[in-house]
């Protein structure tokens, strides 16, 4: 028989180890740019998230869609003006007030090209008026023209983002205080009201740059793409975590899977990340030749029966 100590150090480890396996998130990116901007396609995609058992929604980001023909630079990313994007603020807010379990993610605000102060105030209306339901992705995008139309530097996006982190967070938890920085600045403000809680700041991203700043600010990371490219991004997440004195137990580490194109196939990748240690994992509809509404829904409720 165990000794009485050994039986509660056993007891305990079984205990974290049940937790361990049990804290997967598996949730649904909103499928923007093939539904056309349909109102009903954001409330039909929201409630079947939250009926068919997922955890959270995540939307992706853009404010301005630019043509990329003659450009210099080249305009090098996935979206033209010809795709459509909701707000996401707006969007989950809608949200919030029609499912009563499910999370919001944004995947990711592209921050920079946003007035700091708002968005501070924005997410916090989003987080109380869903009943702290908010986590909040943020990185530095790709397009300059969108960048332009907002009035913000394209060129000092990444040092800016990182400023922001950090003052977000005041924003959110000091009632009063100044701050003057390369690209804010406050004196005696804040926004009112403030959030009940500091709302989870995810970063997103590709370079090592945006796996370093994960590493010092972030309290998870976004990775998108194949298997093996998402898993190589998160050792050099984990690199930085550590230079940064940090545990990794409590940074969250989300696939989002780009590259599957069949629930069986998005199933697949989940139970592969999640083997890994994964802590989130979104399902993605967009690129996999389906036509309309029904086969989106279709698609993300034969993933969460594969998935059981």
């Amino acid at each position: 028989m165990l000794a009485k100590s050994k039986f509660f150090g056993y007891f305990a480890t079984l205990v974290q180890n049940v937790e361990k396996e049990t804290t997967m998130e598996i949730g649904v990116v909103y499928p923007q740019t093939e539904l056309n901007g349909d109102p009903e396609a954001v409330r039909a995609i929201g409630l079947a998230t939250e009926e068919l058992g997922y955890d959270y929604l995540l939307a992706y980001d853009h404010v301005v869609g630019a043509d990329h023909a003659d450009r210099d630079p080249e305009l090098w990313g996935p979206y033209t003006d010809k795709d459509t994007f909701h707000c996401p603020f707006t969007m989950f807010s809608y949200l919030a007030a029609i499912t009563e379990r499910i999370g919001f993610a944004t995947g990711v605000i592209i921050l920079p090209q946003r007035q700091t102060a708002l968005v501070a105030k924005q997410a916090t209306d989003v987080d109380l008026l869903s009943g702290e339901r908010l986590r909040l992705g943020v990185g530095t995008g790709w397009n300059y023209v969108e960048y332009d139309a907002l009035g913000e530097d394209f060129a000092s996006r990444g040092p800016r983002l990182t400023e922001q982190i950090g003052l977000l967070r005041q924003y959110w938890e000091e009632s009063l205080f100044s701050f003057q920085g390369e690209f804010d600045q406050i004196d005696r403000g804040n926004i009112n009201v403030r959030p009940n809680r500091q709302i989870p700041i995810w970063l997103g991203g590709f370079s090592e740059v945006a796996f370093r700043r994960a590493g010092a600010l972030g309290d998870g990371f976004m990775f998108a793409g194949d298997y093996e490219r998402c898993a190589d991004g998160r050792s050099r997440v984990e690199h930085h975590l550590a230079e940064n004195g940090r545990s990794d137990d409590e940074f969250g580490h989300e696939l989002i899977t780009l590259r599957a194109r069949t629930p069986a196939e998005a199933a697949e990748t989940i139970k592969r990340w999640e083997d890994s240690g994964g802590t989130h994992a979104a399902v993605v509809t967009m690129n996999c030749g389906l036509e309309g509404l029904q086969e989106h829904l279709d698609f993300i409720a034969e993933t969460k029966d594969i998935l059981g």
